[in-house]
């Protein structure tokens, strides 16, 4: 029954993960940069404090006795995640968001999940283990099911193109404009410069799961002050924080660029308020999908390892399930729709042999 709660803890955070950035289609009048800033501010700087401060006791008894060790890797690797996060958002410039999920989100399920055991020297033991089998597989799977994601949203971008091109050649006879107008839809594709991008998110946000490994011995220590199944918050103090940083100073430096300091104190159309209500709320459930996925990890028992791939896998499941909703794959056609379909099937496969094969490695 633990087993099964974590994983529905998973699922809980992987939902808040698929929604998180739902909120920005409400932001007006800010740039990129201003946006993801103040979000990050929520969640990867003062949320991690906040709830570390509410929820582990004794916290700077705590944070005096963790080893430094911990803590310095931890906020290390936050801070290459934190890269990882900017070279994804630049990707999507060049090949588009559902590529760019596909080889990066991919990548990240597969090497976020192995690296912490091969780096410990226990993947050749994992491996040995009973249930292992349906555990790699599991993963193997989710990474495939992840990628036919990636090619149903590429064909539905197409899809889009397609219907927009066809909607001017009616509108403008003879389709001199039309032709001009779909070409300028696809004028910055540019897997040359995006694949490059896309691999260096991938496996730098992979880190972010090495992040947490590397925390545990500080969340070993708040667990002895009596933290319980909350003892993962003390690690986002610095696993966010080191994200916080390079998010920071990539921000910064579009600031200085293009001289958009001036868009946090006034908007041309009164709408300050809302934008730092949706900036807050964008960081609230990004920082919710790792609350819960702390709760979730301390119940999936041998194999805790296994926490990234099934967070990964629910979060592109859901995030997908939640386009679905929102009527993004409206008007798609019928062949787009059915790789959709068998990527959910792929996914929730993928989440089953997780399970089963946590399952198995409680029973031995």
């Amino acid at each position: 029954m633990e087993l099964i709660n974590g994983v529905l803890l998973h699922a809980t955070g992987a939902s808040s993960a698929a929604l998180c950035y739902t909120p920005q289609k409400k932001v007006i009048g800010w740039s990129w940069q201003t946006y993801w800033l103040a979000q990050a501010f929520v969640c990867w700087l003062a949320l991690p404090v906040v709830l570390a401060l509410a929820t582990i006791p004794n916290l700077f008894t705590v944070l005096q006795e963790a080893p430094s060790s911990a803590m310095i890797h931890s906020f290390l690797l936050g801070m290459a995640y934190g890269i990882g996060g900017t070279a994804f958002g630049i990707a999507i410039r060049y090949v588009g968001f559902s590529l760019t999920y596909a080889i990066a989100v991919g990548i990240s399920c597969v090497l976020g999940t192995l690296l912490p055991p091969l780096v410990d020297g226990k993947l050749g033991t994992i491996l040995e283990s009973y249930g292992s089998g349906f555990l790699i597989s599991g993963i193997v799977l989710g990474a495939f099911g992840i990628a036919l994601c990636g090619m149903a949203g590429r064909n539905k971008e197409k899809d889009i193109e397609k219907n927009i091109a066809d909607k001017i050649a009616v509108e403008n006879i003879g389709g001199n404009n039309s032709a001009g107008s779909a070409d300028a839809t696809r004028s910055t594709f540019s897997l040359a410069k995006g694949l490059p991008l896309c691999l260096l998110a991938g496996i730098l946000s992979a880190l972010y799961g090495f992040s947490i490994d590397r925390g545990q011995p500080i969340a070993e220590v708040a667990a002895k002050y009596g933290a319980g199944d909350l003892q993962g918050n003390v690690i986002y103090i610095f696993s966010n924080s080191g994200a916080f940083v390079t998010t920071l100073l990539y921000c910064l430096y579009l600031h200085n660029k293009q001289k958009t300091f001036k868009e946090y104190f006034a908007v041309e159309n009164k709408g300050l308020i809302i934008n730092y209500l949706m900036s807050a709320l964008t960081g609230l459930l990004w920082y919710g999908q790792f609350f819960f996925y702390g709760l979730g990890h301390v119940r999936m028992g041998k194999y805790d390892f296994s926490s990234w791939a099934i967070h990964m896998v629910m979060l592109v499941l859901f995030s997908t399930i939640a386009g679905l909703a929102m009527k993004e794959w409206k008007n798609c056609s019928a062949n787009t729709m059915r790789l959709l379909i068998l990527a959910l099937l792929v996914l929730i496969t993928a989440v089953l042999l997780l399970t089963y094969g946590n399952y198995l490695g409680g029973v031995k």
